[in-house]
């Protein structure tokens, strides 16, 4: 390789290495997760039997279903940096909903579509709200506000059982990821709680 060749490939070697040096580096996002699993579910089942209840259909706010946590000032709607659910929201929506019905002590049972079970109830879930909201300021502890909308129906003769919406609210102890990614999980805590005592009280009700 003569002279001129060598000093070619050596500024191109150094021009790539800049090209390589000018790409910004960035924090990781950290991961979290949410189950409700700290609230306990009462309800009253003294037979013994199960009832199944099928999840039809349902949907969750856009803005939040997937893997960003959503919060809103004002009018303004942002997520915070560098900070993301370890799944999609709607997903570990559901996978908490079905641990929250298996782990009940009331006759309803959750089946999933596809399964092999029969269903008596059918259950609509509409996420419809599931934010951080800063009504104090951006500075300050925000208050996370889920709400869902369901509706149950009697499989056997299509008779509307329920049809409420729940609404609960948990304020964060800091404005901090950690305390607020705990307040999200303490108010769906008590919307799942909600959801499976109101479908089982309705089940016993008829």
């Amino acid at each position: 390789m003569n002279r001129i060749a060598k000093a070619l490939f050596v500024l191109l070697a150094l021009g790539l290495s800049g090209c390589i040096t000018v790409f910004p580096k960035t924090k990781p996002s950290q991961l979290y997760r949410f189950d409700g699993r700290q609230t306990v579910i009462a309800a009253a089942n003294p037979a013994g039997t199960r009832v199944g209840v099928v999840r039809a259909g349902g949907s969750f706010n856009a803005a939040a279903a997937g893997d960003r946590i959503l919060t809103v000032t004002g009018s303004q709607v942002a997520y915070l940096a560098q900070s993301r659910w370890a799944e999609p929201a709607d997903t570990l929506f559901n996978e908490a909903l079905l641990g929250a019905f298996n782990a009940g002590p009331g006759p309803a049972r959750l089946v999933i579509r596809g399964e092999p079970a029969r269903a008596d109830y059918t259950l609509r879930l509409d996420v419809q709200r599931f934010e951080a909201v800063y009504d104090h300021g951006p500075r300050s502890a925000p208050d996370v506000r889920i709400e869902v909308h369901m509706v149950l129906i009697r499989a056997s003769d299509r008779v509307l059982v329920k049809d409420e919406t729940i609404a609960v609210q948990a304020r964060a102890t800091d404005n901090r990821v950690s305390a607020i990614v705990a307040a999200f999980d303490k108010a769906v805590g008590e919307a799942l709680a909600a959801i499976v005592t109101n479908t089982n009280s309705s089940l016993t009700a008829t």
